[in-house]
C-alpha cells in the first residue's frame, strides 16, 4: 500500500510542475499579445500555444508513464519503493541535499517577498498616474497617460516573475550554460519594455501637445509651431518601434554564439533608421527656415513676396532631393559599397536618357526661362496655352521646373507643361482695366447716362481700394436698331479686373433700377 502512496505522490507532484511550467508559458503568449509586433498574428500565436500545451501533456503523461514502469519493475522485483528510493537518494552526495535545501528556501523566500512588494509598488503607480492626469487642466491626454501607467504594471509585474525565475535557478545551481540562456530572453523582454515604454511616453506627450496647441493657438505662442513638427514625432515613434526591434534581434544573435557574427548586420539596420529619420528631420528644418524666416521677412512688397513664393518650391524641391540624396551616399557607405561606379554608371544612363527625352529637356529649360525671366508669379492671373481648343487661365498656384500649376477660376487645376506653355497674357502686371460694357435703350440720353455712370465710378473707387482710378465711358462700342452698348474701363490693380467688374454691374444695376433707366 506504501509503495502505491509513494508512486500517486510522484506522479501528482510531476503533474502539478509541468501545470505549472504550461502556466507560465500561457502568461508569456498573453504579453506577446499585447505587443504591436504581434498584432494581426493572434491565430498564429494560439496555435503555438496549442501546440506546446499538446507537447507537455506528451511529455506528462511519459514521464508518468516511465515513473510507474521504472516503481513497477522495482515491485515486481519484490523489493520496496521507499527503501530503492532511499537508497538512490542516499547515494547522491549530502552538499548536493544542502545546497538543493539552501535554493528552494532562498526560492520560497524570494517569492514571497516579490508577491508582497507588488501591492505596494500598484498603489504607487496608481498615485502617480492619478497625479499626471490631475497635473494640468486638459483631459484629452487622461486616456494615453492611464495606458503608460498600465503597461508599466504590468511590465514590472512581468519582468520581476521572470527576474525572480532566473535567480532561482541561480540559487538551485542550474549549469552556467543554461542561464545563460534564461538571461537571453529577460534582457529582451526589458529592452522591448523600456522601448514601449518610451513609446507611450511619447504618444501621451503628443495628447498633451495636441491639446495645449487648441489652447494655446495664438500667433506669438511657440506652440504655433508644434503642428508644422507633428508629423516628426510620430515618424519618432514609429523609427523607435523599428530599432526597439532591431535592437531585440541584436541582443538574441550576440548571446548565440554559433549566430553571433550576424549582430553587425543588425547594428548597421539601426544606423540606416537613424539616417533616414534624421534626413527627415533635415528637411523640415529647412522647410521652416525657408517658410518662416524668409518667406515671412518684414516690409515685403507684394512683388518681392510673389518672386519668394515662386522661388521657394524649388529650392524646396533642390533640398530635399540634395538631402535623399546625401543619405543615400551615406548609407551605401555603411554597408560597405562604393558609390563611385554607381555613380559614374548613373552618369552615363543620364546622358543616354536625356539625348531621348528632349520633351523633358524643353520644359526644363522653359522653366528656367518662365523664373529667370519673370513671364508670371505665383499668385499672378494669365491666359497661356491651350487644351482641348479652349485657352487655360486662372491664378498660378505654383512654377516647377517641369510644370505650372494654374488655378481655373470655377475651381479646376490645370497642369500644364512649361514647353507647351506657349504665348502668355499676364493680368497680373502694373495695372489692368476692368472693361464692363453696359447695353441701353436707342433713344436713351447718352450724357445723362453718361454722367451716372461716371459717378457710380467716383463711389466705386471710394470704396473699393482695388480700384487706381475711377470707372471712365469709352464711348458707344455698339450701335444697333433697338438698343446700344457703352464700354466702361476701370484702371485696377493687377489681377483684380474680375472682382471690379462684378461689383461695378452690381452697383450699375442698383443705381439704375433707382433712376428707373
Amino acid at each position: 500500500m506504501m509503495n502505491i502512496l509513494i508512486i500517486l505522490a510522484e506522479i501528482i507532484f510531476l503533474i502539478v510542475t509541468l501545470s505549472l511550467f504550461n502556466w507560465l508559458v500561457g502568461i508569456t503568449f498573453k504579453q506577446m499579445k499585447k505587443m504591436s509586433f504581434f498584432q494581426g498574428k493572434a491565430e498564429r500565436l494560439a496555435i503555438q500555444r496549442r501546440t506546446i500545451s499538446r507537447l507537455l501533456i506528451f511529455l506528462c503523461v511519459a514521464l508518468c508513464l516511465l515513473l510507474i514502469g521504472l516503481n513497477g519493475v522495482v515491485i515486481y522485483q519484490g523489493q520496496s519503493v521507499e527503501e530503492f528510493q532511499l537508497e538512490l537518494i542516499g547515494s547522491i552526495p549530502t552538499q548536493f541535499w544542502v545546497t538543493l535545501i539552501t535554493g528552494i528556501a532562498k526560492s520560497v523566500l524570494l517569492l514571497t517577498l516579490v508577491k508582497f512588494s507588488l501591492p505596494p509598488i500598484y498603489s504607487v503607480l496608481t498615485w502617480g498616474c492619478e497625479r499626471a492626469q490631475n497635473y494640468d487642466d486638459i483631459t484629452a491626454n487622461d486616456e494615453s497617460i492611464a495606458d503608460f501607467f498600465s503597461y508599466l504594471k504590468t511590465s514590472l509585474t512581468n519582468s520581476l516573475w521572470m527576474l525572480s525565475g532566473i535567480l532561482c535557478a541561480q540559487f538551485l545551481q542550474v549549469p552556467e550554460v543554461v542561464l545563460k540562456y534564461l538571461y537571453i530572453p529577460l534582457k529582451a523582454y526589458l529592452l522591448i519594455t523600456g522601448g514601449f515604454l518610451v513609446i507611450k511616453a511619447i504618444s501621451s506627450t503628443i495628447d498633451t501637445l495636441d491639446a495645449l496647441s487648441i489652447k494655446y493657438s495664438s500667433s506669438d505662442h511657440p506652440l504655433r509651431f508644434y503642428e508644422r513638427f507633428r508629423h516628426l514625432i510620430l515618424s519618432l515613434q514609429k523609427a523607435l518601434e523599428y530599432l526597439i526591434y532591431v535592437s531585440m534581434v541584436t541582443i538574441i544573435l550576440e548571446d548565440i554564439d554559433f549566430i553571433s557574427w550576424l549582430a553587425a548586420y543588425t547594428t548597421k539596420i539601426n544606423a540606416i533608421i537613424g539616417i533616414i529619420f534624421a534626413s527627415a528631420v533635415v528637411i523640415q528644418v529647412g522647410y521652416f527656415i525657408l517658410e518662416e524666416l524668409i518667406l515671412k521677412t518684414e516690409k515685403l512688397t507684394d512683388i518681392q513676396r510673389q518672386r519668394r513664393l515662386t522661388i521657394i518650391p524649388l529650392i524646396k524641391s533642390f533640398l530635399k532631393y540634395l538631402i535623399y540624396f546625401g543619405a543615400g551616399i551615406s548609407i551605401l557607405k555603411l554597408i560597405n559599397i562604393d558609390p563611385a561606379p554607381i555613380l559614374a554608371g548613373a552618369g552615363i544612363v543620364g546622358i543616354a536618357v536625356g539625348l531621348g527625352a528632349q520633351n523633358l529637356i524643353n520644359d526644363i529649360v522653359c522653366g528656367f526661362f518662365i523664373l529667370f525671366e519673370n513671364y508670371y508669379l505665383v499668385g499672378d492671373y494669365i491666359e497661356a496655352g491651350q487644351a482641348e481648343d479652349r485657352l487655360i487661365q486662372g491664378t498660378v498656384e505654383a512654377i516647377e521646373l517641369r510644370t505650372t500649376r494654374i488655378r481655373h477660376p470655377n475651381g479646376q487645376l490645370q497642369i500644364v507643361r512649361n514647353g507647351e506653355v506657349g504665348s502668355i497674357v499676364n493680368y497680373s502686371k502694373d495695372y489692368i482695366y476692368a472693361m464692363v460694357e453696359v447695353p441701353v435703350s436707342s433713344d436713351s440720353n447718352l450724357e445723362r447716362l453718361s454722367k451716372i455712370i461716371e459717378e457710380v465710378g467716383q463711389q466705386l473707387k471710394a470704396n473699393d481700394p482695388d480700384v487706381i482710378e475711377a470707372t471712365k465711358v469709352e464711348g458707344l462700342e455698339n450701335l444697333g436698331n433697338d438698343n446700344l452698348l457703352l464700354r466702361t474701363l476701370t484702371k485696377v490693380k493687377p489681377g483684380r479686373h474680375l472682382h471690379v467688374q462684378r461689383v461695378l454691374r452690381k452697383m450699375l444695376k442698383h443705381t439704375f433700377e433707382r433712376e428707373e433707366i
